[in-house]
């Protein structure tokens, strides 16, 4: 737990500038940390697949706050009882998240303290949440994220491409016709590529990349922090075929080497 960890703290920063919650990492007999701010929408991320990834600060803001708006209630519902955690949870998912977003700005007009959470990540990249955000924003209230894990940043950290310079795609469109101009648009970004995909279509994305650019470096994350994680590596063509030849199970992150132009990180 959090709390048991005894961090110095400033709710007003003054001693960096910060305007959130400042941690002093110095020995201290202070136990307390920070209260969290009523009228305060909390982004919270969430594991990826290995629950041990949760931050200590995530768990202390779904124990402390006072309802969590969940894109699948059951998904968090687990996460919850792992950690035995009881809070009143709200549907929040892609097809409500419009009208939830006026029953969560109203709980925040009541001082409530909201946490928002997606099924994996941090809410509002690649998945819901940004309707909320907005929403809140624009009706005056204060929005503070808590990150954490993030399939993106693992992958690429692991891939051993470039990361000084990368381009995040996310989930391609489903339509042949706007996902073959948006990849013919991307591979010639001067940058390492991340592509979000389902197990559904990895294989129909490695041959539209074995024909756009079979020579260019193709890494294959998948199952992220879980038992089976498995990153393959391969020229495009190489990893079409090894597609075919093994069914590839679990969300997938795709990272494309960049042109050869730019591979090597700028000094500064």
């Amino acid at each position: 737990m959090a709390e048991s960890h005894g961090l110095n703290h400033s709710a007003q920063g003054a001693s960096n500038g910060q305007t959130g919650p400042y941690y002093d990492l110095r020995p201290s007999t202070k136990r307390e940390l920070p209260r969290l701010t009523p009228g305060t929408l909390y982004l919270v991320a969430t594991p990826i697949g290995n629950l041990e990834d949760i931050t200590l600060r995530a768990l202390r803001v779904l124990r402390q706050c006072d309802v969590i708006a969940a894109e699948d209630t059951r998904r968090t519902l687990q996460l919850l009882r792992h950690y035995q955690i009881q809070k009143p949870l709200l549907s929040c998912h892609a097809h409500n998240e419009a009208r939830r977003a006026a029953e969560v700005v109203a709980r925040l007009r009541e001082g409530a303290i909201v946490a928002l959470v997606t099924d994996a990540g941090s809410p509002g990249v690649s998945d819901p949440g940004e309707r909320i955000v907005r929403a809140t924003w624009e009706a005056g209230y204060r929005v503070e994220p808590v990150p954490g894990p993030c399939a993106l940043v693992a992958a690429l950290s692991a891939s051993g491409l470039p990361g000084h310079r990368f381009h995040f795609v996310g989930f391609l469109p489903h339509k042949p016709g706007p996902r073959r101009r948006l990849i013919e648009t991307v591979l010639s970004t001067p940058a390492t590529l991340v592509i979000y995909e389902s197990p559904h279509r990895i294989e129909r994305l490695l041959q539209e990349l074995a024909t756009l650019c079979p020579d260019r470096l193709i890494v294959l994350a998948r199952e992220l922090t879980k038992k089976h994680e498995q990153f393959l590596r391969g020229r495009a063509c190489e990893m079409l075929e090894r597609a075919r030849a093994q069914k590839i199970q679990g969300e997938c992150v795709v990272l494309v080497e960049p042109p050869p132009t730019i591979s090597e990180p700028i000094e500064s």
